[in-house]
């Protein structure tokens, strides 16, 4: 399968999707995590793109997407990755699909509702909830974030800190973004409603088998030092998926800017081709 280069727009549900399609080959869907952009993705995109079709999207109310209409949820957002392939013009291919930080419970999602269209399945630094739960019913943290995005926009807040925190956190150009309203409400709504997406998966992952046959990866951010309670966390959860395990270090949570080639490696290992069913060839970490 061959593309070319392209990048704009796409309806979803009325929301126009901010969308760039990259690169020749077999096709991939890279996930960013919670408030993150496409371009999060820029570094790893240029390592795929001589091998895979690159597809990168950006959530409702992220990036240059259009504002977020109702609450995600893990369900949604696994239909989202399949609407936008079929909007795209790659309706029949079947995607290794990479997930980062929450990102990665969506993509997870993806993997167990469309079997049919996963060829592979790559989990980077991915969120990891043993025992979810959430202290609030979700309609009344719903409506509160809504309240507080629109309190904390109002008083321009956005704007005055917004830009400096996200080069703070990672440089890039595209630092405008985060001045704005939009990228704000929609990233507090996925943070107040990350609760709610950790069950959701644990109630898909006990009903819904991933895929047999389909390579699944774990890939883990170290610093190379300190406390490794969270590489314990994401080893478990390699574990319980029966999925190939390495690390990236040293590397901080956002794996793809820190260690691209890495990240690029694991996700042309997990599409090259299906492994038979059994049990997964664990790297150290």
């Amino acid at each position: 399968m061959t593309t070319f280069v392209q990048g704009g727009f796409v309806r979803v549900e009325g929301v126009p999707h901010h969308v760039e399609v990259t690169g020749t080959g077999p096709v991939c869907v890279l996930g960013a995590g919670l408030g993150l952009g496409w371009f999060d993705w820029d570094p790893v995109a240029a390592l795929l793109a001589p091998h895979r079709t690159v597809v990168r999207f950006d959530r409702p109310g992220l990036g240059l997407s259009g504002h977020a209409r109702v609450a995600p949820t893990v369900r949604g957002e696994a239909e989202r990755i399949l609407r936008v392939l079929d909007a795209v013009g790659l309706g029949t291919a079947r995607v290794t699909v990479v997930g980062h930080s929450l990102a990665g419970f969506h993509a997870e999602a993806f993997a167990r509702l469309y079997p049919q269209r996963t060829e592979g399945l790559v989990l980077v630094d991915s969120s990891v909830e043993e025992r979810p739960r959430t202290l609030l019913p979700r309609g009344v943290r719903v409506a509160a974030t809504r309240a507080c995005g629109a309190l904390l926009c109002a008083t321009g807040l956005p704007r005055a800190v917004g830009p400096t925190l996200r080069r703070l956190t990672a440089p890039t150009p595209w630092a405008w973004l985060y001045g704005g309203s939009r990228v704000w409400r929609a990233a507090l709504m996925e943070y107040v409603t990350y609760g709610d997406a950790a069950r959701e998966l644990a109630a898909l992952r006990r009903r819904l088998p991933l895929p047999r046959g389909v390579p699944v990866t774990v890939l883990a951010a170290h610093p190379g030092s300190g406390p490794h309670r969270w590489l314990d966390r994401q080893r478990r959860l390699a574990h319980a998926l029966d999925a190939a395990f390495g690390v990236a270090a040293p590397s901080g949570h956002l794996v793809m800017r820190d260690r691209p080639g890495e990240v690029a490696r694991a996700v042309l290992a997990a599409g090259a081709s299906p492994r038979p069913p059994g049990p997964a060839a664990h790297c150290p970490g």
